[in-house]
């Protein structure tokens, strides 16, 4: 475990870069393998959108990452979190601690929020908005989002008083296990289930992704599930009856295009139940 902080604690750009895009090749070969739902779209223009905002996502990450380097030092120096309050435990168990608490301040509660504010959905229409999810959907997030992020991750880190490694080391579990659970495949059903009780497996998370309330406002969850079962926001939907998108913005002329998508939230429209 001391091996493992020092090499976060030290990560050069280029290997978190690496992590990024060796997960979208592997899980991109993997879909293309066996994929959950036969492809029926142009899959290399469909990624070219995504990696258009995987790139805006990655410039903010870096271009704001002094935000997360100074709050880490900051609750360093004034030993501030909850890592701080409690007795001195296992590096091990601080890590797991420190997950838990990044996962739920930094992760959990955005996207709840996301789904509770109209401002702040407007932005994660985006996401949303792709009828054809697969692992490059998964860093498919407006710039305006990607900076509310990063500011729900400051605050838990200051919540959680976890040191920078630890924030390298969730951040690389979390875009890993975000292109896994967004990937088109198909894990047998029983190991999917057994799955997601300690981790958002694919067959949870794209219950998220259904078009319509109310199993777009449930599954929350970005690597533990169980916030989702603590809060009572889980849910389950058959992968067959599982219809991605969102019901406003079906048109493909709506969330097809990077200029399309960049100017979503300023669009009007109405969300069914407000």
């Amino acid at each position: 475990m001391p091996q493992l902080a020092a090499y976060f604690d030290q990560i050069p750009s280029s290997h978190r870069a690496l992590i990024l895009a060796g997960g979208i090749a592997a899980f991109w070969l993997w879909e293309s393998a066996a994929p959950l739902v036969r492809v029926r779209y142009d899959k290399w223009s469909h990624a070219l959108v995504n990696f258009f905002f995987t790139a805006t996502t990655i410039v903010v990450n870096f271009a704001l990452a002094f935000v997360l380097v100074g709050t880490a030092d900051l609750v360093a120096r004034e030993q501030i979190g909850l890592l701080f309050l409690l007795p001195p435990l296992p590096l091990a168990a601080q890590a797991l601690i420190g997950l838990l608490v990044l996962d739920l301040v930094g992760a959990w509660l955005p996207h709840f929020v996301q789904h509770r504010t109209p401002l702040l959905w407007r932005l994660h229409l985006v996401h949303h908005s792709d009828t054809s999810v697969d692992t490059t959907s998964a860093n498919r997030h407006h710039p305006g989002e990607s900076v509310v992020r990063l500011v729900f991750t400051a605050l838990a880190v200051a919540v959680s008083g976890a040191p920078i490694w630890m924030v390298f080391l969730y951040q690389s579990v979390s875009v890993v296990l975000s292109q896994f659970n967004h990937a088109n495949i198909a894990l047998p059903a029983g190991l999917d289930r057994m799955l997601s009780w300690v981790i958002v497996s694919p067959d949870m998370h794209k219950v998220h992704h259904h078009y319509v309330l109310p199993h777009t406002d449930s599954n929350y969850g970005n690597v533990f599930s169980v916030w989702d079962r603590l809060f009572r926001t889980f849910s389950h939907l058959p992968r067959t009856q599982i219809v991605y998108g969102v019901d406003t913005h079906m048109d493909p002329r709506e969330h097809s295009t990077i200029g399309a998508l960049l100017t979503m939230p300023f669009r009007r429209y109405r969300r069914p139940g407000q």
